[in-house]
């Protein structure tokens, strides 16, 4: 079967470069030991992370994935103060482009944004999606302390409504306080703390709370035409939904219940986490038009991509909008 998947991530040899550069003369979040061990064991090398035509279409063809969806992970310019980002992330966005150009019916793209010029940002998504073909946008994490439902951020997704193209929320780094205080303790060592913190838990927690907030907001009142995406099953968000509608529709102000607004503007991603009861539940929760398959790669190198989709619990008419149909149409990709 035919399979686009959305959650897959590439680096690019100058940009590293430049963000650690960049990263020398700007404050950079502070890691536990923890964090670092995981980082070093755990994450992908850079020439995993950077190759385009080796391992990645290897590990495509195997598992019989038509497309990725390329986008920066972590290690990207986003974050940056504004003198350094605006730059980094065209030159980012251009060398996005050049590899789907280079591969079109293989590779598409999100473009990356630096966020601390919304203006500049939303300046910098048109270009990329007018310009350069790229289909949308993964923003990461937070920055600066402001959580995306902010009225400062307005702007990205204002432009993200007017071109049509979906904002995808990825995890990223916790504050410190935040991993002190739910995932420290003296009973384990930091290197679990540093796991629970982030891609055990803790990273998941908080961008689900993040797109909690984008509806808590009332943005989608404002923006109508706006659509998020969210991975990892949707980052705990939709095992709440029903509990949602009850505690917070009544006293919210807002013109739908909580669960109108999330089925109707946000669609779930597995990030690699292939796993039958999540999308048994998924579907009944959200639908089989607000589902996509992603990998996550490299990160994540999942084995059994068409055995999940072919494994009986959906229709060959769900299959066939999980594993590509929904994407290409929300990403506009025929």
């Amino acid at each position: 079967m035919r399979v686009i998947t959305l959650e897959e991530h590439i680096e690019f040899p100058d940009i590293t470069a430049a963000i650690a550069q960049s990263s020398g003369q700007a404050p950079v979040p502070k890691l536990s030991e923890g964090m670092r061990h995981y980082m070093a064991t755990e994450l992908p090398d850079p020439a995993t992370m950077q190759d385009v035509t080796g391992p990645r279409l290897a590990y495509m063809d195997a598992q019989g994935i038509a497309m990725q969806v390329l986008s920066f992970g972590n290690a990207q310019p986003q974050n940056l103060p504004v003198a350094q980002a605006i730059a980094l992330c065209q030159q980012a966005n251009d060398d996005l482009a050049a590899v789907v150009a280079a591969h079109p019916d293989r590779f598409a793209a999100l473009a990356v944004l630096p966020v601390a010029d919304p203006q500049a940002a939303a300046k910098e998504l048109h270009r990329a999606v007018e310009e350069k073909g790229l289909r949308g946008v993964l923003l990461k994490g937070n920055f600066g302390g402001k959580l995306f439902d902010d009225p400062f951020f307005f702007p990205i997704f204002q432009a993200a409504s007017n071109l049509g193209v979906p904002v995808y929320f990825h995890p990223s780094f916790i504050p410190g306080e935040i991993t002190s205080h739910y995932f420290a303790s003296d009973q384990w060592s930091d290197v679990v703390t540093g796991i629970l913190s982030s891609a055990g838990y803790g990273w998941h927690m908080d961008v689900g709370v993040q797109v909690l907030r984008m509806v808590a907001s009332g943005i989608f009142d404002k923006l109508p035409n706006l659509k998020l995406i969210s991975g990892h099953w949707g980052e705990l968000v939709p095992l709440f939904l029903e509990r949602l509608d009850d505690e917070f529709t009544p006293h919210a102000g807002l013109r739908k219940a909580f669960s109108d607004y999330y089925r109707e503007h946000v669609w779930v991603t597995p990030s690699g986490m292939l796993t039958r009861p999540q999308l048994r539940f998924l579907l009944d929760e959200m639908g089989e038009d607000h589902l996509m398959m992603a990998c996550d790669y490299p990160y994540k190198q999942p084995q059994n991509v068409q055995a999940f989709l072919a494994a009986g619990d959906l229709t060959p008419a769900q299959q066939e909008k999980f594993a590509f149909g929904n994407a290409e149409k929300l990403l506009h990709l025929k």
